[in-house]
């Protein structure tokens, strides 16, 4: 329960300690807690919060954390040698720290006499999962968003909308969410979006907004161009920051994405509609089947969204 405990403080403060991984930490005791935190923004690192809440009492206690405590010298002092210094006698982790100049938490602990033990729950995984593939892949985590029909449409005739208001409403709130919002150059010369996220709260700002192939922009689009390959383009928005994009397609783009390797997760909105024509959300053919995972499916107003993860975190 209190490795659960942590996870729950995480997703409470999901996106707080950004660009930096949001992680979460209980100090325990034969079931009771002594102390919590979570990583502040700019500041302490989950499992430090705990410790000094826990103060004195820690000494033989159990820790409990979202994340492999830190084994290096970065913006604070290793979190490893402060689990050490407070007598903790007892560290369970829910994930591996994937950035190569952290990791290693855990081989630390052990060789000072701690124990260790890895859960590896996909649960802490997903709560930084953008932060994750920044950090191991040098590339933004990708995510392709679809609206979409029961026959696998992306328009309706005579219709401007696919999906109901609930779903559109979610789809502003995944824009200010992610660091960067992308669609293709079809996309733009049919309907010239803004990809502004919209009464809904933007603590970070407006997403960056790109469009994807070759130009021109329309005059006066609010829109950044990127026309070289999607590799070489994502790794160079990976060095300017961007941990997170949301790919709104179309289909084209989304199949040069797809071919590519270059989708992480999916979210399709699928509305209670047969639109009998019109282009389809997938490519009709792809070089070689793909098998999601962790697929989930859950009602937003009439719609039903479906979430699913093309890669492991």
């Amino acid at each position: 329960m209190t490795l659960a405990r942590a996870l729950e403080l995480a997703a409470a403060a999901s996106g707080r300690a950004y660009p930096k991984p949001t992680v979460g930490a209980v100090v325990a005791r034969d079931g009771e807690i002594l102390g919590e935190g979570v990583t502040e923004a700019g500041g302490r690192h989950g499992e430090v919060v705990a410790l000094d809440e826990a103060g004195d009492r820690a000494r033989g206690a159990t820790l409990y954390a979202t994340m492999e405590p830190c084994a290096h010298w970065g913006t604070t002092p290793p979190c490893t040698e402060r689990i050490v210094a407070e007598g903790i006698a007892r560290v369970v982790v829910a994930s591996r720290d994937p950035n190569p100049e952290a990791a290693g938490g855990l081989e630390r602990l052990a060789a000072a006499g701690v124990d260790v033990e890895l859960i590896d729950s996909f649960e802490a995984r997903r709560q930084n999962e953008a932060w994750r593939t920044w950090v191991s892949a040098g590339r933004p985590f990708v995510t392709y968003k679809v609206a979409t029909t029961l026959d696998g449409r992306v328009t309706v005739p005579g219709e401007r909308w696919v999906t109901g208001e609930a779903s559109r409403r979610l789809v502003h709130e995944l824009r200010a969410a992610a660091d960067a919002v992308a669609v293709g150059m079809g996309t733009v010369r049919a309907d010239d979006p803004s990809l502004e996220a919209r009464e809904v709260p933007t603590p970070r700002g407006q997403p960056r907004r790109l469009a994807f192939g070759r130009g021109p922009l329309p005059a006066g689009s609010p829109l950044e161009l990127r026309s070289g390959p999607l590799a070489d383009e994502l790794r160079a928005l990976a060095g300017e920051g961007v941990q997170s994009l949301l790919l709104e397609g179309g289909p084209t783009l989304a199949a040069a994405f797809l071919e590519a390797d270059l989708v992480d997760k999916l979210l399709v909105f699928v509305a209670p509609t047969l639109a009998g024509e019109g282009p389809i959300a997938f490519p009709a053919r792809l070089a070689s089947p793909r098998p999601v995972r962790h697929l989930s499916a859950r009602a937003v107003g009439d719609d039903v969204l479906l979430e699913a993860y093309v890669h492991e975190l």
